[in-house]
């Protein structure tokens, strides 16, 4: 068996450039490559927002003007997902490489777009490019989850964020919630907000909190992830700040086909889209879908006890975060959990530990969806 020790190191880069790109490439999804010829690597490259090139394309480019195209030849790519072949926004990855003159592939996962899933592959066999698939497959697998889920399931990839006290409790009593975490916990926030195509919250959480849902760096925004607010009978108001206007700034509201004050939300730019459901709520698993309809395949959850909730009963939510501080405030609090309607211990939503750490005082505990109980996504 060929070595495949250096493709694995440079898969490493690839993957590295891949995740820079994470939540800001949407619909597409966020492709690193790189490209190298001997102990030399000549380029890397990641996927740019929609309309601009790819990974691969990027990558050549780079390469070809520090080394010159007669470097770039007979060299090998590495690419954390299959190329495409077919004509969207941009030419094909596959005829680039092919042009560029491209001696070896290796590819971290096939694409689970019907309109590449081994196409690209086949493409460049049939170019005479020796194409090896699988190399860190588990890890780009992962890195693009997002894009996976929108492909084979319809729906972008659900992570669910709570952040309580030890007895799972998020606000006192009187509602004081600011801050239960510590500021390490909400900066790890603010940098999966950073890695999301888009960031979730329910009706009550805008009104009690008015939150901006920006990614920052200490004071500095550093990224706008898509607003969505779940908002059945559009009960908050538009000078809240998820109406904000930004340039660079999307907000998507689910809500009810009729709802009073369509008018005032449209005229803030915001996107609305209709869901049905039971009076007073809304068919969330529509509403996945509607979003992966938008082009979003990633999405951070960060609404209340309801949201999280609602969520969890409908088999909606993949990953959770939860974030536990060293507080206790006891029954007469918030409950980060509405009920779950569960009768019988058969019927709990069935977890796996992906990690336990520590975050300053805090514990960061997370989780996701076992196989079992709901081992379809909707």
């Amino acid at each position: 068996m060929k070595d495949l020790a250096v493709p694995r190191a440079r898969m490493g880069l690839a993957l590295e450039s891949a995740r820079r790109g994470a939540g800001k490439t949407y619909p597409n999804p966020s492709v690193g490559a790189v490209i190298w010829k001997g102990a030399e690597v000549l380029g890397r490259g990641v996927t740019r927002p929609p309309g601009g090139p790819h990974a691969e394309v990027v990558a050549l480019s780079r390469a070809i003007r520090r080394h010159g195209e007669r470097a770039v030849r007979g060299a090998s790519m590495g690419v954390t997902l299959e190329p495409c072949c077919f004509q969207g926004r941009t030419a094909p990855c596959t005829r680039a490489i092919i042009d560029a003159g491209i001696r070896r592939v290796y590819v971290g996962c096939r694409d689970p777009h019907a309109r590449v899933s081994g196409r690209g592959i086949a493409k460049l066999r049939k170019a005479g490019i020796e194409v090896h698939v699988g190399i860190a497959e588990a890890a780009c697998r992962e890195h693009h989850r997002g894009f996976f889920a929108v492909c084979e399931h319809g729906r972008p990839y659900v992570t669910l964020k709570l952040g309580s006290t030890l007895d799972a409790r998020i606000a006192t009593a009187s509602g004081e919630s600011r801050w239960i975490t510590g500021s390490q916990a909400r900066a790890l926030v603010h940098r999966m907000r950073g890695r999301s195509d888009a960031v979730m919250v329910g009706s009550g959480t805008a009104l009690a909190d008015d939150p901006a849902l920006t990614a920052r760096r200490g004071q500095r925004v550093v990224g706008r992830p898509v607003r969505v607010l779940l908002d059945s009978r559009l009960r908050v108001p538009t000078a809240a700040q998820i109406y904000r206007r930004h340039e660079d700034a999307r907000t998507l509201v689910l809500t009810r086909k009729g709802a009073r004050g369509r008018r005032n939300v449209a005229a803030t730019g915001a996107e609305l889209l209709d869901l049905p459901g039971p009076p007073g709520g809304l068919d969330l698993a529509e509403g996945m879908r509607a979003l992966a309809g938008a082009g979003l395949t990633t999405v951070l959850v960060e609404g209340g006890g309801g949201l999280a909730a609602a969520l969890l009963r409908e088999d909606l939510v993949d990953e959770i975060h939860w974030i536990l501080a060293p507080r206790l405030v006891g029954g007469d609090g918030l409950p980060a959990l509405a009920g779950l309607g569960v009768q019988a211990l058969s019927q709990t939503p069935r977890l796996e530990w992906l990690g336990i750490g520590r975050l300053g005082d805090d514990i960061h505990i997370k989780a996701r969806r076992r196989a079992g109980r709901g081992d379809n996504l909707k």
